[in-house]
C-alpha cells in the first residue's frame, strides 16, 4: 500500500470494528476526500458513519469535541492544515483542556486528520507545516508518519486514544516517497513502490520514534518527508549517521532521541517548517540539557525560510539533501 492506501485501511478497518468511530469533514463522503483518503467508506459503512460537512473547521471540531465527550470517536478531516486556524480556539480552548477543566469528567477522543507541508505547488494557503503550533498546546498530541506502515498504525492508535491527537500526513509522500529535489516519486521503496502493510488491526505506539539506520558519528533527527530527505543527504555525505524518524512529536521520545546522541555526540535535527520558532528550536533546547556533555559539535538545524510560504521558489525554500550535507560535513569538522 502507499500512505493514501494505508490510511482508507485503518479508518476502513475501525469503522468496521468499534460502532463508535464516524468520520466527517469536508468532500471526504461521496468524494472520498480530495486525496481520496476515505475514498469508499461512505459507501461501504453508510451515511451515518462518513459524511460531508459545510465548509466551517471550527464548527467540525466543535462538533467532534461534543461527540467525544458523548463517548464517541470521531475522526474528522480539515482538508489542508492551513485551513485549522478558524479551529485553532476549539482545540486549545476546549478539546486539549477538557479532561482537565471537568476533573476527569468528561474527555476528547478526537482525531484530526490533515494534509501537511509542501510538495504539490499548492501556493502558500495549501502547503505550509504548522506542527510547533500543535506541540505548544499542553493537552494535544501530534503524530507525523513517513511511511504507510507507520501512517496505518498511528492513526489506529490515535483513534483508540482518550486525548485529542493531531495527525500531520505529509502530502508530498502520500503516493510514495520523493527524491527531495523533484516533484516525482521514488521508482523503488525497500525495493517496491509501495510498502508492506499488514491488513487486520495494530497498533504504532504514540511516543515511540524508530531507528531508521543505525550509526556512530552523529545523529540526524527528522519525521514525515524530511525523513526521506534524510537518506538521501547521509548517503550523499558519506558520513556514519544514525537516523532517528521521530514519528511521533507530542508525545516525545526522549529516551530514544538523548540515548543516540550520548553515543554519538554529535546532532543535526532536519524540517520542513521555518527555522525560527520551529519544533527544531524544542528539539535543540532538549539535546542540549540533557546530552550537554556528550556533545562534540554545536548542535545544526536545517530548515525551511524565515518567510511566508514561498510558491514561486518551493523547491528551493524546501530543505533538500544539499543543505543536509552541509550541516553534516560542518558537525564533522569537529
Amino acid at each position: 500500500m502507499n500512505m493514501v492506501q494505508a490510511l482508507n485501511n485503518a479508518l476502513d478497518e475501525k469503522l468496521g470494528a468499534d460502532p463508535d468511530v464516524l468520520i466527517f469533514g469536508e468532500d471526504v463522503g461521496y468524494f472520498g476526500g480530495v486525496f481520496r483518503v476515505t475514498d469508499g467508506l461512505q459507501a461501504k459503512h453508510g451515511l451515518t458513519r462518513c459524511f460531508d460537512t459545510p465548509i466551517a473547521e471550527g464548527g467540525i471540531i466543535a462538533t467532534a469535541i461534543g461527540m467525544g465527550a458523548y463517548g464517541l470517536r470521531p475522526v474528522v478531516e480539515i482538508q489542508f492544515a492551513d485551513y485549522i486556524l478558524p479551529a485553532f480556539d476549539q482545540l486549545v480552548s476546549e478539546a486539549a483542556r477538557l479532561r482537565y477543566r471537568s476533573n476527569g469528567e468528561f474527555w476528547a477522543p478526537l482525531t484530526v486528520r490533515t494534509p501537511y507541508g509542501g510538495g504539490i505547488f499548492g501556493g502558500q494557503t495549501h502547503s505550509q507545516s504548522p506542527e510547533a503550533i500543535f506541540t505548544h498546546v499542553v493537552g494535544l498530541k501530534t503524530v507525523v508518519p513517513s511511511n504507510p506502515y507507520d501512517a496505518k498504525g498511528l492513526l489506529i492508535a490515535a483513534i483508540e486514544d482518550d486525548d485529542p491527537v493531531i495527525m500531520l500526513e505529509p502530502k508530498r509522500i502520500y503516493n510514495g516517497p520523493f527524491d527531495g529535489h523533484h516533484d516525482r516519486p521514488l521508482k523503488t521503496w525497500a525495493g517496491h513502490p509501495k510498502a508492506e502493510v499488514p491488513t487486520g488491526l495494530y497498533r504504532v505506539p504514540l511516543g515511540k520514534a524508530a531507528v531508521v539506520r543505525e550509526g556512530r558519528a552523529v545523529t540526524v533527527l527528522a519525521y514525515g518527508t524530511m525523513v526521506h530527505v534524510a537518506l538521501a543527504g547521509i548517503d550523499e555525505a558519506g558520513v556514519d549517521a544514525e537516523l532517528l524518524d521521530l514519528r511521533s512529536l507530542v508525545p516525545l521520545d526522549i529516551e530514544a532521541i538523548t540515548a543516540s546522541v550520548r553515543k554519538t555526540g554529535r546532532c543535526v535535527i532536519l524540517h520542513e517548517a521555518s527555522r525560527f520558532g520551529g519544533f527544531g528550536g524544542e528539539l535543540s533546547a532538549l539535546v542540549q540539557e540533557r546530552c550537554f556533555d556528550h556533545l562534540k559539535a554545536p548542535i545544526e538545524r536545517v530548515a525551511g525560510w524565515d518567510t511566508p510560504y514561498p510558491h514561486a521558489f518551493e523547491w528551493d525554500y524546501f530543505p533538500g539533501p544539499a543543505r543536509l550535507v552541509t550541516a553534516l560535513r560542518r558537525v564533522m569538522e569537529y
